[in-house]
């Protein structure tokens, strides 16, 4: 049996979207979506001691793009991103370790194309973390049309006999066009999540992973669903 995944790629994505990774054998990045604006692509939420705020990459205004062909016209933002990281996350009892890791694709790279540089991010925290699903991008297979038939069609291509879904998808998947070609439909529940240790009052679950990574270490595992220590 091999389980496919195909989603599209954020930004220092939240410890859900790392959980589907390791739950999955390929990984389909699916960055021939049209970009939207205010999601998850191009930012992503922090702790800190005002409360939760969101980072961003700037993208301009244009919206009328894929989100593979989303530019990045100035490396600006790196630096800021990353000094908004340590004044947030320097006391984090994992920090340096984690900084060591991501301090230089912010500080010693130019980043030009938003859909690399998420990538770069999403396998550097895998690497971290031990996950070894494989990583691929929609542009290398053939995109049929139709929401559901497109998916099913990826998976299918992919050599998947299983499609694993996030929960949000249920409003509009098609549950029929999996069946209709062998493959068995799963949904990924990201409900009874654990808490952890982290800084600056009330626990929030909804923050990069990040977070867990600079607070916990090598034992974010243990904070997670399908990641193993």
């Amino acid at each position: 049996m091999k389980k496919v995944a195909i989603i599209q790629s954020n930004y220092l994505p939240w410890k859900g979207y790392f959980d589907m990774i390791a739950a999955a054998d390929e990984l389909i990045l699916y960055d021939d979506m049209q970009f939207t604006k205010n999601d998850w692509r191009n930012r992503n939420k922090i702790k800190t001691p005002k409360g939760l705020e969101w980072i961003s990459i700037p993208v301009g205004v244009d919206i009328g793009r894929c989100i593979r062909d989303v530019e990045l016209s100035t490396d600006r933002w790196q630096g800021k991103h990353w000094k908004t990281l340590t004044s947030n996350y320097r006391r984090a009892p994992h920090f340096e370790e984690i900084a060591a890791l991501f301090a230089p694709l912010y500080l010693e790279r130019r980043h030009t194309r938003l859909s690399a540089l998420n990538r770069e991010l999403i396998e550097t925290v895998c690497s971290y973390l031990g996950i070894a699903t494989k990583i691929s991008d929609s542009r290398d297979y053939t995109l049929i049309d139709g929401k559901t038939e497109r998916l099913a069609d990826l998976c299918a291509q992919a050599g998947g006999t299983a499609y694993l879904s996030g929960p949000a998808a249920r409003d509009y998947i098609e549950e029929g066009v999996f069946a209709a070609r062998g493959i068995r439909l799963e949904w990924m529940d990201y409900s009874g999540y654990p808490e952890y240790p982290q800084l600056w009052g009330a626990f929030a679950h909804e923050v990069t992973i990040l977070d867990l990574l600079f607070n916990c270490g090598k034992d974010a595992p243990r904070y997670m669903k399908n990641v193993r220590p």
